[in-house]
């Protein structure tokens, strides 16, 4: 029996889903929990929002790499593999379904490091003890499928961000004509060359430099522990194709997030080591944040490291000073929501307490701290025009506020 892991076929012109929700319109407190090969304890009706308008497929993932499939598709995972799914009905805005998400239900411990083609782990110098050991990433991967048993649709335990499916069900979603899927095959001989190999290890070996001087500036500003890990995403805008962030316990007890790769090296220069776009993000609170990773500075500086990935003159106009800017307001604090439901930010305000600059193998990186705005403040910010931010900056210090972000505080302007 061959396997493969099935991908969303990114293409532009497509639907993008966002965050999931539930239908009172509130961000699930664990939206990785259709991603971990275990039942899901969220049975209840979800709805997915638009992040992106487009044409609807019939496989596609949503935030946090959810699959969501359509009618047509659950039928085949329904028919074939009952035993290895789950199915849980969801609804997408301005789209008729019915929709569900394919929740796979089993892991097995089947990576076989060795035929693959490069695997990289944690190490002491990630300054996480309790990762030390496993994979931190994977390419050209390879399972062994004597361990496999009669899974026909699991993830393995190792690398749990894939999702395997049998070539049975490949095969009978190529007959339905189902859209939005890929396929990597996990099984048979390698396939990849002496060349690519070279290019992988050179590729890891920058991604490395570049990670371990990162880790050594992020060691240097707080405690970081496993309690505070924030799952990668694989893809995206990203310089490295990969989207990581860290968190940390500061000195006088706020909560540092920093984004984690917005420096990588660029995926197709492999001569020298570069700095991706030269910055990273910080968002700092001294609120209590419980599970960081599902709390509102974590979303909300995923979605504006996102938007400054994506966009270059986003980048440009930070280059030249500091920036305001609004994402999507879903999910985060009511607060901090304008009537046109987003949340603005100001990006780039300096800070005695966190390091502007640091260097990298690839060159200088400046580190820019992303602080939340009242609606208030987001009005009359618009309403002044040039100038104001400094002004606004102004303010925040007098009042002691600094670049800290809160879910709720008074606004500085009247």
């Amino acid at each position: 029996m061959e396997y493969f892991d099935l991908h969303e076929d990114v293409a532009e012109g497509f639907w993008c889903l966002g965050h999931p929700l539930d239908l009172q319109g509130r961000e699930l407190n664990d939206p990785w929990q259709f991603t971990v090969g275990a039942p899901a304890h969220f049975k209840a009706r979800i709805r997915f929002p638009l992040s992106l308008e487009g044409t609807s497929r019939d496989y596609s993932h949503a935030a946090f790499g959810t699959p969501v499939v359509n009618a047509k598709l659950a039928t085949i995972f329904q028919e074939l593999a009952p035993n290895d799914v789950e199915l849980i009905p969801v609804e997408v805005d301005s789209h008729a379904g019915p929709y569900f998400i394919l929740n796979a239900l089993r892991t097995v411990p089947c990576v076989d490091t060795e035929a693959s083609e490069e695997a990289y782990y944690w190490t002491e110098e990630d300054g996480i003890p309790e990762k030390v050991g496993t994979l931190r990433s994977i390419y050209g991967m390879r399972i062994a499928p004597p361990k496999v048993g009669d899974a026909k649709v699991f993830r393995p335990s190792e690398w749990d961000v894939a999702l395997i499916v049998s070539e049975e069900i490949k095969d009978a979603m190529e007959r339905a004509g189902i859209t939005g899927a890929k396929f990597e095959a996990v099984t048979g001989p390698p396939t990849f060359d002496p060349v690519r190999r070279a290019e992988t290890k050179r590729r890891g070996e920058l991604w490395d430099q570049a990670r371990y001087a990162r880790a050594a500036v992020w060691r240097g500003l707080g405690n970081m522990s496993d309690d505070f890990y924030i799952p990668p995403v694989v893809g995206g805008p990203w310089p490295g194709e990969r989207q990581w962030w860290q968190a940390m316990r500061r000195p006088e007890g706020s909560m540092l997030i920093v984004t984690d790769g917005l420096s990588d090296p660029f995926n197709d220069i492999l001569d020298r080591p570069t700095a991706g776009f030269g910055l990273e993000l910080a968002i700092e609170t001294p609120e209590p944040l419980g599970e960081v990773w599902k709390s509102w500075p974590a979303h909300l500086l995923e979605r504006v490291a996102y938007e400054v990935a994506e966009l270059e003159k986003l980048r440009v106009s930070l280059a030249n000073g500091t920036l305001s800017m609004e994402v999507d307001g879903v999910g985060l604090p009511e607060t901090l929501v304008t009537p046109e439901g987003r949340v603005a930010v100001l990006i780039g305000m300096e800070t005695d307490s966190l390091p502007a600059r640091f260097t990298l193998p690839g060159g200088e990186v400046r580190l820019l701290t992303v602080k939340v705005l009242m609606p208030a403040e987001l009005k009359w910010l618009l309403r002044q025009g040039k100038g104001a931010a400094a002004e606004l900056i102004r303010r925040f210090n007098e009042a002691g506020e600094g670049h800290l972000s809160r879910s709720w505080r008074q606004p500085v302007v009247s």
